[in-house]
C-alpha cells in the first residue's frame, strides 16, 4: 500500500494530504496515540479499553528497542474529536519517528465540549496522567490545541503544574495543609514541570484566547454591534462552554473564567504553567476565519494588528505571513497607549487578559488563505481538519512540525 510506504521516510510530502487513508493497517490514524519503532514503521501493539492505540516496534530480531521520551498531546475544538488531528499527527510522526508519542485527546469530543472549559480541562489533565502512566520512559511534554482546544489545554496545564508543585511542597513540609498560595512562587517557573515532565512546546491554532465577546471577535457577525449582541444573548445554546467563551460567567462573584486564566490565581497557576514551556506559539488566521477573529487568536487588540497590505508571504510556506512584518513583541503590546479607546466592560476585560497573557513570550504566526478556494473554511483549513477539504493548510502544519522543539 503506497501510504504505508510513505510512513517509512522522514520527508513529509505536502501532497500526501490529498491521498486520504481509508483502510488497512493505517486505520491507526483514526485512533489516539502514535509512537515509534527502530525501523520508522509503526505497527499496532495494543488497543486499550478506551480506544487508545500505542504505536511500538514490531521488531523481534533482538535489536534494542528505542522508547520515545516526548509526549505530544493534541486537543480538538468545539464539537470536534481526536480524528480532527489525524493528518497533523501523521506529519509529526513522520518527521520525528523515534522521538515522539503523539496522543490525540479523546476525553472531550462531540457534545462533551459543551461542558465548560474547567470541566474539560480537568478531564484532559486526568487523561494526560493516564497516558503518562502507560509510558514510563517519558521525559518531555508538549501541547497543541485547535480553537477551543487551546483554552482546554491552558486549563489542563495549570492544573497539572499546580498539582505537581503542591505535591513537591507537601513532601518538603510533610504537611499539605501548610501549603499557602505564596508557596507557589515565581522562582518555581524556571524548573516547573507538567505532570512530572519537562514542558517544551505549547501551541494553539485559531484559539479564542480573549473570548468571543466584543468587536470582530467572531467575524461572522461582521463587527456589527447588533449581530454581536444576538451572538452574546444566544450563546446559551453552547451551554456552559458558551458562557465561558462569551465571558458571561460570574463564579461566586469573581471575574469570568477566561479573565482569571490570564493570571495566576490562588487555586491554579495559569501563567506560571504557560511560562514553564520553552516555546509558546499562537497560529492565527488573518482573515476568512468566520468563528475566531485575528485579534483574539493572536492575543492582540484590534488597534495593534498590523496592516494586512504590509504583510508578505513566506517563500517556503505559502500561507504563512513573514514573521518580521506580522509579529509584535509583548513589550509593544503592553506599552501601547489606548487613552482614546472607549473603556466598555468588554474592553476592560480584554485589556486585562492581554496584559496578563503578555507575561508569556508568545511567538505569533499569522496565516492567510487569501486566494485559496478553501479560504471560506479557514478555521478548519489551518488545522487540516478534513484532508480532502482542507488540504491547503498542509504548509501550516509543516511549519509547525519544522519549528517544533524535540
Amino acid at each position: 500500500m503506497e501510504s504505508e510506504k510513505n510512513l517509512k521516510g522522514s520527508k513529509v510530502e505536502l501532497n500526501d494530504v490529498k491521498k486520504p487513508i481509508r483502510s488497512g493497517k493505517l486505520r491507526i490514524m483514526d485512533c489516539s496515540c502514535f509512537g515509534s519503532s527502530d525501523y520508522d514503521h509503526p505497527t499496532v501493539e495494543k488497543v486499550d479499553e478506551d480506544g487508545n492505540v500505542d504505536m511500538k516496534s514490531s521488531n523481534s530480531g533482538g535489536l534494542k528497542q528505542h522508547s520515545p521520551t516526548h509526549l505530544v498531546v493534541m486537543v480538538n475544538g468545539l464539537i470536534g474529536s481526536a480524528q480532527n488531528w489525524r493528518f497533523a499527527a501523521k506529519q509529526f510522526f513522520k518527521k520525528y519517528p523515534k522521538d515522539l508519542i503523539v496522543h490525540c485527546s479523546q476525553c472531550n469530543s462531540a457534545l462533551a465540549t459543551l461542558d465548560g472549559i474547567d470541566v474539560m480541562g480537568s478531564r484532559l489533565a486526568d487523561e494526560v496522567r493516564s497516558v503518562i502512566e502507560r509510558h514510563p520512559n517519558l521525559q518531555k511534554i508538549s501541547f497543541i490545541g485547535h480553537s477551543l482546544g487551546g483554552l482546554i489545554a491552558r486549563y489542563a496545564i495549570a492544573k497539572l503544574y499546580t498539582d505537581d508543585y503542591t505535591n513537591q511542597v507537601c513532601q518538603l513540609n510533610g504537611d499539605c495543609k501548610s501549603v499557602a498560595s505564596d508557596d507557589l512562587s515565581s522562582e518555581h517557573v524556571s524548573n516547573g514541570k507538567i505532570a512530572g515532565l519537562e514542558p517544551i512546546n505549547f501551541i494553539t491554532v485559531a484559539t479564542p484566547h480573549l473570548g468571543s465577546r466584543g468587536c470582530k471577535q467572531v467575524p461572522m457577525f461582521c463587527g456589527l454591534k447588533g449581530l454581536e449582541k444576538v451572538g452574546f444573548y444566544t450563546s446559551g445554546i453552547l451551554k456552559r462552554t458558551g458562557r465561558h467563551v462569551y465571558l458571561k460567567d460570574k463564579p461566586n462573584g469573581r471575574p469570568p473564567l477566561l479573565v482569571q486564566m490570564a493570571n495566576d490565581t490562588e487555586e491554579l497557576k495559569f501563567i506560571s504553567a504557560l511560562q514553564s514551556f520553552k516555546r509558546q506559539v499562537v497560529y492565527a488566521n488573518v482573515l476568512s476565519d468566520h468563528l475566531v477573529g485575528w485579534s483574539t487568536s493572536s492575543i492582540r487588540l484590534q488597534s495593534e494588528l498590523p496592516k494586512r497590505k504590509n504583510l508578505e508571504r513566506s517563500d517556503r510556506y505559502p500561507h504563512i505571513l513573514k514573521e518580521g512584518a506580522a509579529n509584535m513583541t509583548n513589550q509593544e503590546v503592553s506599552t501601547n497607549s489606548h487613552t482614546n479607546r472607549h473603556k466598555s466592560k468588554t474592553a476592560t476585560m480584554e485589556e486585562t487578559m492581554i496584559k496578563g497573557l503578555s507575561k508569556v513570550k508568545w511567538e505569533r504566526v499569522d496565516v492567510s488563505f487569501k486566494g485559496s478556494k478553501q479560504r471560506y473554511f479557514a478555521h478548519n483549513t489551518i488545522q487540516v481538519n478534513t484532508p480532502w477539504m482542507n488540504s491547503d493548510g498542509a504548509d501550516v502544519i509543516q511549519h509547525m512540525v519544522d519549528n517544533f522543539l524535540v
